[in-house]
């Protein structure tokens, strides 16, 4: 059986479709929201947060309550208020940011090491951390969730967009000029935390910055107008994870480490053509 064979054997599951279209949507945010973060210097508060979402999730398992019920509000929360605090300066970014990832990833090993009922915890933290098998079993509710979330995105940062683009790249005066900048840091925060909870069935808590980072320095690589770097970013994006899902498929590998590891490949390829470009300028 060839390699397209292969893939036309796998259409034929309802789980490979969802993953597909999860994928695709769920990147697509995040390349997005990548773009605003890098140059806002927030490209890792998506690490943070996952590891927020990781130990909220692991009170879920203790309680036997829906992990999202928990893991939603509680991310989206500290994420307004991660943002107030790094732009108020009374605790420096980084600061905030590495104390979150390490207190909420260690807290969470422990709470469900010493209290969850299953039989296989170290398999349930793998697969949570990495996102080995969660993108493969989604849910139609999964599928209009994600639907839901990308109409909001796109919407608001089609409707907002240069609203955002001044809280992006000078908040200050964006400030002065009567923009409301606690009224839009608080809706990308929320966003940002729907975004990630959403995202670690794709590629687990620990990997999801890449889903941000990757296609919006990439993109920056080769563009320097914000809206081609927004487009080119969503292409990369989605691209990447489609790919990344059928050669896991195709492979047996985990879903969310053969996005990652196509994400920094297409990146140093646009780093080589960046400097190609830039060579062939100076001659």
């Amino acid at each position: 059986m060839n390699i397209f064979e292969q893939l036309a054997y796998f259409f034929h599951y309802d789980f490979v479709i969802y993953a597909l279209i999860v994928g695709v949507l769920i990147s697509l945010c995040c390349a997005i929201l990548g773009v605003t973060l890098v140059l806002k210097k927030y490209s890792m508060i998506g690490d943070g947060l996952s590891h927020i979402a990781f130990g909220s999730m692991t009170i879920a398992m203790v309680l036997a309550i829906a992990d999202v019920y928990l893991m939603l509000p509680v991310t989206v929360v500290v994420a307004i208020l991660l943002i107030r605090l790094t732009n108020s300066g009374k605790v420096k970014n980084d600061s905030a940011i590495a104390m979150l990832s390490v207190g909420a990833l260690g807290l969470g090993y422990l709470i469900v090491s010493l209290f969850s009922s299953s039989a296989n915890i170290s398999g349930d933290i793998c697969s949570t951390l990495f996102g080995s098998t969660s993108i493969l079993t989604l849910s139609t509710l999964d599928v209009w969730t994600c639907l839901a979330l990308t109409v909001f995105v796109l919407g608001f940062f089609i409707l907002f967009h240069n609203k955002i683009f001044a809280v992006t790249f000078d908040e200050t005066f964006a400030k002065a000029t009567g923009v409301k900048t606690a009224v839009y840091n608080n809706i990308i925060a929320i966003i940002i935390g729907i975004t990630i909870v959403l995202a670690m069935k794709l590629v687990g808590s620990l990997l999801i910055s890449a889903l941000i980072v990757f296609p919006a320095v990439s993109a920056i690589r080769l563009f320097k107008s914000y809206k081609l770097v927004i487009i080119f970013a969503s292409i990369i994006g989605v691209v990447n994870s489609v790919l990344g899902i059928l050669l896991s498929m195709l492979w047996g590998s985990p879903v969310g480490a053969t996005i990652v590891a196509i994400d920094v490949v297409v990146y140093f390829v646009c780093w080589f053509v960046e400097i190609i470009i830039r060579e062939t300028k100076r001659v």
